[in-house]
């Protein structure tokens, strides 16, 4: 079942969404992160919807390799204000105990993971991390947009 607002016209348009913690459930979470964009004006190929597009796959990877809790799910959350260009995307979790960094460490010459959080600090205007209640954690990015296409 999806949620939320795309009534034509309006400022705010939000999308709220559960996904089995899996890559199958992220690579879903990412595909219809680009279908709500391109739904709100930015088509699939525009500057806008890939970076969102590529925050979303990399916060909701790191939420099933990171965040995974058995029989739990994850969540996504997108929400346009178009008023201020900003899209919000929180990813959220059931595990509390693992939280990113508060900024990407400048290099992983070697490591075999850590790359996506570079990514999401490249793309953002900013991002973070919040507790989320009862259990978890919310991962968050900010991400602006030009105009919607059309």
């Amino acid at each position: 079942m999806l949620t939320g607002t795309t009534t034509p016209g309006d400022e705010l348009h939000s999308f709220a969404e559960q996904f089995v913690s899996s890559p199958r459930g992220a690579r879903l979470a990412r595909r219809l992160a680009v279908r709500r964009m391109e739904e709100w004006g930015h088509p699939p190929a525009s500057d806008a919807s890939c970076a969102v597009a590529l925050v979303v796959g990399e916060l909701a990877a790191n939420a099933v390799q990171h965040g995974r809790v058995a029989g739990r799910e994850f969540g996504l959350r997108l929400a346009l204000d178009a008023a201020v260009g900003l899209v919000r995307i929180e990813v959220a979790d059931a595990a509390t105990a693992k939280r990113p960094p508060t900024a990407p460490p400048s290099s992983y010459p070697e490591g075999e993971s850590g790359r996506g959080l570079l990514l999401v600090d490249a793309l953002a205007v900013r991002w973070g991390a919040a507790p989320r209640r009862p259990v978890g954690k919310t991962v968050w990015a900010e991400v602006s947009v030009n105009a919607p296409s059309g």
